[in-house]
């Protein structure tokens, strides 16, 4: 036991190498090494699988890497069906946008026209509702005037009559106007 150990510290202790150079030491090469684990590897690789072998190894790669290459077509294809579908619906939308846009902008139009429309009648009401009052107004001052003048007339009337009529002017006129209905009496009858 204790050579086994011996080979093992050995194998840890490593001389430095004093210059580079070509190693003709076949022994301490990789080549040997190599081919000495290739060899293990194979002999006892036989015994762990021996009905699967390197063909089949790659034949199943290759069945996973095509069917993953497949898997990536579907799924490539998919998405693109699914992008032509969200295009159209994209290009639907957009229809419908500039529709309710062409909409919207014609019914701000029919809005704005109808808000002109209504300001123009408004205004003309009140035009004629000012004008209608300037002319009541007017006929409101006229008769206003017109009751002055009378009521000014009448009373120099009253008082010319009051200055001129007497007594017997007064009788007079009473006992005329008297036998003047009584003729209008009779006539009727």
């Amino acid at each position: 036991m204790k050579n086994v150990t011996d080979s093992f510290v050995s194998l840890g202790y490593w001389p430095s190498a004093g210059s580079f150079g070509f190693n003709t030491d076949i022994l301490a090469t990789n080549p040997i090494n190599l081919s000495v684990v290739l060899g293990v590897l194979i002999f006892f690789g036989k015994g762990v699988c021996a009905s699967c072998s390197l063909s089949d190894l790659l034949d199943n790669r290759k069945q996973k890497i095509l069917n993953t290459i497949r898997n990536s077509d579907e799924l490539r294809g998919g998405a693109i069906e699914e992008l032509e579908k969200a295009r159209t619906r994209l290009w639907k939308v957009e229809i419908e946008v500039d529709r309710f846009r062409a909409n919207g902008y014609s019914e701000i139009e029919r809005e704005n026209l109808n808000l002109i429309n209504s300001t123009y009648k408004t205004l003309e009401q009140l035009e004629n509702y000012k004008n209608e009052t300037i002319h009541f107004e007017q006929q409101k001052a006229i008769n206003q005037v017109r009751q002055r003048v009378f009521q000014q007339a009448l009373r120099g009337a009253l008082g010319t009559l009051n200055s001129c009529l007497t007594n017997e002017l007064h009788l007079r006129t009473v006992s005329t106007n008297i036998s003047m209905f009584g003729a209008m009496k009779e006539i009727r009858d």
